[in-house]
Parts: C-alpha cells; sequence; structure tokens
C-alpha cells in the first residue's frame, strides 16, 4: 500500500501513523494544508518551520499546501489528484468516529482515485490517548476551544497532569475539537523537535470558521 497521510500534526495523527507503520504501510507523503499565507497550519496555527522539523524528525517529506476556507476541498483534491498521478493509491487519516468527516475524506479521496484509510476508526477515544502515552509520545497543546477550555490549559503539555485537569464533559481525545495538539517526540522521531511557547494569543477567526479561540505561539528553539 503506497500513501500520503492527511497530516495535523498532533496526536492522533501520529498514532494513526505508528500504527500504519506498524502494519508495513509505506507512507510516501505527510500533507498539511497552511493558510492562505502558507506560514502556519490551517486549524492548529503551528509555523511552517516546525512542521518541516517534525517530518525530518520522522524521516518523511512534507508536502505543504496553502488554502483559504473557501478553496480548501478544491486545493486538497488537486493535491491527492497529484499523489495519485505520482502512484499513491490510499490516503491516511487520523479521525476516530465523526462520520462527517469520514465522508468528507472518503469523497475527496473517491474523487481522485485514492482510497481513504483510518487506523484509529472506531476504537475508544480514551484508549488511543493512553496508548499514545503508554508508546512514550509527548506532545503540547496549540488550540483550544474557549467554548471548553480557557487560555490557561493551551501551550501545556499534552500528559496526565493535562488530562486530569481537563473539566468534566470535555473528551480526553479531543474528537470533538476541544483542542489541538503538535507532537513533538516519541518512539518513530530521530530526535526531539526543539521549541519553545513564546506567548498565547486570543484568535476569533472569521467566517467561515467561526469561534473563540486561544492558541500558542510556538517557534523553534536551540
Amino acid at each position: 500500500m503506497r500513501a500520503f497521510f492527511s497530516w495535523s500534526g498532533g496526536k492522533d495523527s501520529m498514532l494513526a501513523l505508528h500504527r500504519a507503520l506498524d502494519a508495513g504501510v509505506q507512507v510516501e507523503a505527510l500533507l498539511a494544508m497552511f493558510d492562505e499565507t502558507g506560514t502556519r497550519t490551517r486549524s492548529h496555527g503551528v509555523p511552517l518551520a516546525l512542521m518541516q522539523a517534525q517530518a525530518d524528525a520522522l524521516g518523511l517529506p512534507l508536502v505543504a499546501a496553502s488554502a483559504t476556507w473557501t478553496d480548501y476541498e478544491a486545493v486538497f483534491t488537486a493535491q491527492l489528484r497529484a499523489f495519485a498521478a505520482a502512484g499513491i493509491t490510499h490516503g491516511l487519516f487520523g479521525d476516530i468516529d465523526l462520520q462527517p468527516h469520514r465522508d468528507w475524506e472518503e469523497a475527496v479521496c473517491a474523487a481522485a482515485g485514492l482510497q481513504a484509510v483510518l487506523p484509529l476508526w472506531q476504537q475508544p477515544r480514551r484508549a488511543l490517548v493512553d496508548d499514545l502515552l503508554a508508546l512514550g509520545y509527548r506532545a503540547r497543546v496549540v488550540c483550544v476551544d474557549a467554548r471548553w477550555l480557557g487560555a490557561a490549559h493551551c501551550g501545556r503539555v499534552f500528559d496526565a497532569e493535562f488530562l486530569a485537569s481537563l473539566p468534566p464533559g470535555v473528551d480526553a481525545c479531543g474528537e470533538n475539537g476541544e483542542f489541538h495538539s503538535f507532537v513533538f517526540d516519541g518512539p518513530r522521531f530521530a530526535h526531539p523537535v526543539a521549541h519553545q511557547v513564546v506567548g498565547v494569543h486570543e484568535l476569533r477567526p472569521a467566517a467561515p470558521a467561526p469561534g473563540h479561540y486561544f492558541m500558542a505561539e510556538l517557534a523553534a528553539a536551540a
């Protein structure tokens, strides 16, 4: 199986990648979607330099595509067609159990002649978190939805202490969008991704991505 990975750089992506590689999947590219400036990931706000450093530490090529929310699907599908033309047959995704996400992923893959594969699909959410931590992966929380979490949760290491601090009703996986993460070390990494949190900012994005968020400003570190 020759595949690309739809890559956020977060913990669910990492666990899905880990399992795919264990299963012998030939992962040929990490596809990360960036904002229209090409400098930060579209949903997590991680700088390009750190995403590249993460991919380098994992030993996998990073493909960075830039899009607005309006043309996101068109840009994504065009890149999938380019993958298909290069001989890639499958797309890997880190979603767990949200059916609308799977429906979209299967549709865009089908439009490019690819097959979508979701290694974490229908697995118990908390069991996935426990597996990730038991494997030794380390992640940092880079974005939180203010409907569920405050600025104090943003920028923290994703660990047992963070999980214990979550209020009732907040999913340990953040699968409902409560928070997003950036993985910086673990068994698939040749070395940790050196970084630092230089600030936490309030963000109120414009439509069609309404909401109120806190985002950690990450920078490379020596």
